[in-house]
Parts: C-alpha cells; sequence; structure tokens
C-alpha cells in the first residue's frame, strides 16, 4: 500500500492592524484613549511640565532685563518698546521650542519597548502620534498662557484681543507642523540624544537668524536674506501684526505655506517610519 503524505495547512499570516482597515470613529477612539494614557504618564512624572512652565518665565524675563534696553533703543524707544516686539516673537519660540521634546519623548518610549507594544496591538498607527501631538498641543496652550502673563506683568499692552487669539491660534496650527517634523526624527534616530542634538542643529539657526529677538535690518545681506523667508520669521511678524497692528496677510501665507508644506510632507513619513521600524 502507497504511503500518503499528508501537508499541514499553511499557517496564515499574522497581519498587522493597518490605518487603512480602521475607521475614522476607531482612529478617533484610538486617540482618544492614547491621549488619556500620555496625561496620565504627566500626572505621575509632573517633573516633564517643568519646561512648559518655566521656559516662557525665564526666556521672557532674560530677554527684556537683558537685551530690551538695547534692542529697545534701537527700535526708537525703549524697554516698554522691545517687549511689544519681543512677545509675538517668543510665541514663535515657544512654538519651536516646545515641538522638540515630542520627539524626545517619543524616542525615549520607543527605547522603553511602549512603542513595541503599541504596535502589537490592533490599533491605527497613525493614532499614537496624533494622541502625542495633541497632548503636547495642550502643553503648548498652557506655556503660552503662562507666556502671556508674564508678558503683562513685564508690561505688554494687548491692542488687539482677537488679534491676540488668532495669533496664538496660529502659532500653534504652525507648531504642530514642527512636531511632525520632530517625531519622524524621534523615530529614525537611535536615542533621545540624538534628538536633542539634531533639534539644536535645527533650533538654533531658525531662532537667531530671524525676527524673534531682533528686527533684521541690522543683519548681513545673506543673513537678511534668510532671515526674511525664515517660517519662524514669518510667524513672528503676522504675530506682531495681529497683536500689535502692522500688515499681516504676507505673514500669515508664507506661515500658512510652510504649516502645510512641512504637514504634508511630514506627517506620513512619520507614521511609515514607525510603522515599518524594527
Amino acid at each position: 500500500m502507497s504511503a500518503t503524505t499528508v501537508t499541514a495547512p499553511a499557517a496564515a499570516p499574522v497581519r498587522e492592524a493597518a490605518d487603512d482597515r480602521i475607521g475614522l470613529r476607531g482612529h478617533l477612539r484610538h486617540t482618544g484613549a492614547l491621549m488619556r494614557r500620555n496625561l496620565l504618564w504627566i500626572r505621575q512624572d509632573p517633573e516633564s511640565m517643568f519646561d512648559a512652565v518655566l521656559m516662557p518665565i525665564v526666556f521672557t524675563l532674560l530677554f527684556v532685563y537683558v537685551f530690551g534696553g538695547s534692542i529697545g533703543m534701537a527700535l526708537g524707544g525703549g524697554r516698554d518698546e522691545y517687549v511689544q516686539y519681543l512677545v509675538p516673537g517668543m510665541l514663535a519660540m515657544m512654538a519651536l521650542s516646545m515641538s522638540m521634546s515630542v520627539g524626545t519623548g517619543f524616542n525615549q518610549d520607543i527605547q522603553k519597548g511602549v512603542m513595541d507594544r503599541f504596535r502589537s496591538l490592533p490599533i491605527g498607527r497613525g493614532s499614537v502620534l496624533f494622541a502625542k501631538i495633541a497632548v503636547e498641543q495642550l502643553r503648548v496652550l498652557l506655556s503660552t498662557v503662562i507666556l502671556l502673563v508674564v508678558s503683562l506683568l513685564v508690561g505688554f499692552h494687548i491692542e488687539n484681543a482677537l488679534g491676540l487669539l488668532a495669533a496664538v491660534g496660529l502659532s500653534m496650527l504652525f507648531g504642530s507642523s514642527l512636531m511632525w517634523v520632530f517625531l519622524a526624527i524621534g523615530v529614525t534616530a537611535k536615542s533621545a540624544q540624538s534628538v536633542q542634538g539634531l533639534g539644536f542643529l535645527v533650533m538654533m539657526p531658525l531662532q537667531f537668524g530671524s525676527s524673534l529677538f531682533a528686527p533684521t535690518s541690522s543683519m548681513p545681506g545673506w543673513l537678511q536674506a534668510f532671515a526674511d523667508w525664515n517660517p519662524l520669521s514669518a510667524l513672528a511678524d503676522a504675530s506682531r501684526g495681529l497683536m500689535t497692528g502692522g500688515p499681516v496677510a504676507r505673514d500669515l501665507w508664507v506661515t500658512l505655506g510652510w504649516t502645510a508644506l512641512l504637514t504634508a510632507i511630514m506627517a506620513p513619513y512619520a507614521v511609515r517610519k514607525f510603522t515599518t521600524r524594527n
């Protein structure tokens, strides 16, 4: 009698949950649960809020009382004149500085294995990143409120309340696009120290090669050209126009253009790298 070879059926491949198989309601539910997780983590580690609380206080007082007199004279006034110039620029600075912590924190979660656990769950991959950005935006909002309170104490005058709200919204919108940049760095970098190093290489030229802290008119021609098209300059100048009066249209469109461009490129890249990272 001839032997019959029995072939076991091949095991069905394990398929990871993909974003395109999860509906909008599922994404929202997953994002909300992950936001709650991130907020509970902040509650357990309140020291993680030190940068959001202390940065606007320290930097505002530092620039106002160290540089305010000399730069204010260059602006044709004094320290009070510089306060009116500085505060809208500080909104842009908060958008950049707070964004870097997103990439650092995300990379630390990767190193601890937290993200491996998330990727093993049947949840949308993008929900993990969206939840991180949403909670970070709450930190940015808190930092902005503290910045405005300190600014009022050092003499800032709110000339247009609606313009102030618009400037805060514009700053947070642009900050969200920067968060995608730093999330992409956080996903691809091998350590949190690498994220911080790359972050400072991005931050320093953008911050000081701009109109955040001083007008660009006294800069060398090549640096002035860079500063004039620097998205932080556009954000700061648009915020000044909205908060204290002045032209807004050109800087507003430049800021919105940079926001759309960075988000369109970096958001899909960050989600894809997170999904495929080993």
